[in-house]
């Protein structure tokens, strides 16, 4: 089957209809004309059209006429409206009822085949977005957070009910937790699950980087600063913005923070006029922010704005009996991922895997089950197989030390990882946190950077 894209082409004026279909065809489409509007909507089918171009005045049924009876059947076919009269009110009014574009008499070829290939980018976007929102509900629905215990009912009942309003929302739990997950569920069963979803990881940026990550800059502000930049906060505008480790904002920035919250406004840094934006504010957390408010490492007041709901995620170890699912889960993943065709844990394994106290907890687990199925491709995975990952005579929970020679030697993947773990936290050693000199010596770009810090949970601690 062809994948060329298919455009519909109807004008009364039959020399015009051979011409643009002749140069539709030389540029590559599969074009067909109508000088008829009423058979051209007779046997119009919109699943086997990308694109309608139409004139707007025509004996019969007008151009408009045409659109309307294309919307009826499909609201995001792309149609061109072509005039030789392009007046302010006709164009507006062709565009109120869903025209994309105007073309006006007369028009060069390279023009027609221009608007077209704008017409027909723009409506790929538009399907990529709906497929991309289509992946995003189905990820985040609430059947997809795995796990059969008591916790996980009453954590989702309070999902479902804080999804629909805009309060703010403070998610507690361990690292690995699946925290982020929860927040994902909350925007994305949303009213504001259509805009963005904006996570940041405030543990892993220096304080003055987190403040021009966070609010923007103006140009000349400070050293660097070449250009207007914007914020996250803006970036997040009408959707929802995730503060994850929000226990590691600077007070300086607390302080701004508040203000937002107070005022939905916020400054610039460098700038004299506030900016407005509409965004709920998500946050998480693996310390004590009550301990931290005591000792007046955290406002108390901004602790209460972000406080007004609190989700606590329990680690692993007390909620065993959502392991196997888990398990399974992960598994299934893999298998799908790369092919392999492992059918799960023998008996004493999983019996091992819910003896286990997971540390790590849930991200724990799936890179735990990863390395097995890296060495294990098909059948049940083995205790002896586990027990290679997994410190377990020592009960501590962290993967095997790896010296070289011995049989608990990760494989190469795990290995890899280990290895750029340690190089991210030497170079931002050297560097005394200053991750954008660090990335240079890496050899990597800055967002690279911050996602490799993410990925790894590399805290501030380790570095400073």
């Amino acid at each position: 089957m062809s994948n060329k894209k298919k455009i519909l082409l109807i004008d009364n004026e039959a020399g015009l209809c051979r011409l643009m279909e002749q140069v539709l065809l030389d540029a590559g489409y599969l074009a067909r004309a109508y000088t008829s509007p009423q058979k051209a909507m007779e046997e119009f089918t919109p699943e086997i059209w990308d694109l309608v171009v139409t004139d707007i005045k025509m004996p019969g049924m007008s151009g408009l006429e045409v659109l309307q009876k294309v919307r009826e059947m499909s609201k995001d076919l792309p149609v061109i409206m072509i005039t030789a009269y392009a007046t302010v009110e006709m164009s507006i009014q062709a565009l109120r009822k869903g025209a994309y574009d105007m073309l006006t008499k007369p028009f060069e070829p390279e023009e027609l085949v221009y608007r077209v290939k704008n017409a027909l980018q723009h409506s790929t976007l538009q399907e990529e977005n709906r497929e991309l929102r289509r992946e995003l509900s189905e990820k985040f629905c609430f059947d997809k957070i795995i796990g059969v215990s008591g916790w996980l009912k009453s954590v989702l009942g309070k999902v479902e009910k804080v999804a629909v309003r805009d309060t703010s929302v403070l998610i507690t739990g361990e690292s690995g937790t699946g925290k982020e997950l929860i927040a994902q569920a909350i925007h994305y069963n949303s009213p504001r699950s259509e805009k963005k979803f904006v996570a940041i990881n405030c543990g892993a940026l220096p304080a003055t980087l987190l403040e021009s990550e966070l609010f923007g800059y103006k140009k000349g502000s400070f050293t660097g600063a070449r250009e207007n930049r914007q914020g996250l906060l803006e970036a997040a505008d009408g959707g929802t913005l995730f503060l994850d480790e929000v226990g590691n904002l600077p007070m300086d920035v607390q302080k701004t923070l508040l203000r937002f919250l107070q005022e939905k406004e916020f400054m610039r840094i460098g700038d004299t006029k506030a900016t407005s934006v509409d965004v709920r504010l998500l946050s998480a957390t693996n310390s004590d922010l009550k301990l931290a408010v005591k000792n007046g490492e955290f406002r108390e007041d901004l602790y209460y704005r972000l406080n007004v709901v609190n989700i606590h995620l329990p680690p692993l170890r007390e909620r065993i009996e959502d392991i196997p699912q888990l398990a399974v889960h992960f598994i299934k993943l893999q298998n799908e991922k790369f092919g392999t065709r492992v059918k799960g844990f023998e008996k004493d394994a999983m019996q091992t895997l819910c003896n286990f106290d997971w540390p790590g907890n849930i991200r724990q687990l799936k890179n735990v089950i990863e390395a097995c199925m890296a060495m294990e491709s098909d059948g049940y995975i083995s205790r002896e197989m586990l027990e290679q990952f997994l410190d377990v005579a020592h009960g501590a929970g962290g993967m095997l030390s790896m010296e070289p020679g011995t049989r608990n030697e990760l494989p190469y993947n795990m290995a890899l990882e280990r290895f750029e773990i340690d190089l991210l936290k030497g170079l931002l050693k050297k560097h005394v946190g200053n991750i954008e000199a660090a990335a240079q010596e890496a050899g990597i770009n800055m967002v690279t950077m911050y996602r490799k810090i993410k990925k790894y949970a590399i805290r501030k601690e380790e570095y400073l």
